[in-house]
């Protein structure tokens, strides 16, 4: 049985989509110790600003980028009070978001969650090596009760 991730941030981004008009669309975005959901906006304009509209349906269905399969957070711009950045997946692909340059930027949250994942991943994997070397090393023969 697995538990619900610890939400860290819960709020509004904007994605770039990847279709040929590339253009922006509002996301309600929830950080949490495993990655990022990124909820779409029902019945909203899709385009428009980045600040909060209280009224907003979200849909229930969410995409996630997982920690595990994402690679780094770069290619940060500061652009008319706008913070643009892009998250990069272990595959290579590339998806672009923005927020407002005001308070704790979401870039650097996700950077932040992302850096503490692998670190969390790096630390387990050197215990499991550990226990599984130590494991294999000793016979029980040459130990003393």
């Amino acid at each position: 049985m697995s538990f619900p991730a610890k939400v860290m941030r819960d709020g509004l981004l904007e994605k770039r989509s990847s279709g040929l008009l590339q253009l922006w669309k509002k996301k309600r975005c929830v950080l949490t110790e495993e990655g990022l959901r990124l909820h779409n906006c029902k019945g909203g304009d899709g385009g428009g600003g980045v600040g909060d509209a209280p009224s907003t349906a979200w849909s229930s269905k969410a995409k996630e980028l997982r920690f595990e399969r994402m690679a780094t957070v770069d290619c940060v711009e500061y652009k008319r009070g706008l913070v643009y950045f892009t998250v990069v997946m272990a595959t290579g692909k590339e998806i672009d978001f923005r927020c407002p340059q005001d308070g704790t930027a979401w870039n650097a949250e996700i950077a932040l969650a992302l850096v503490r994942f692998k670190n969390l991943q790096a630390v387990q994997t050197g215990r499991n090596r550990h226990l599984s070397t130590a494991h294999l090393g000793s016979t029980g023969e040459d130990e003393e009760l």
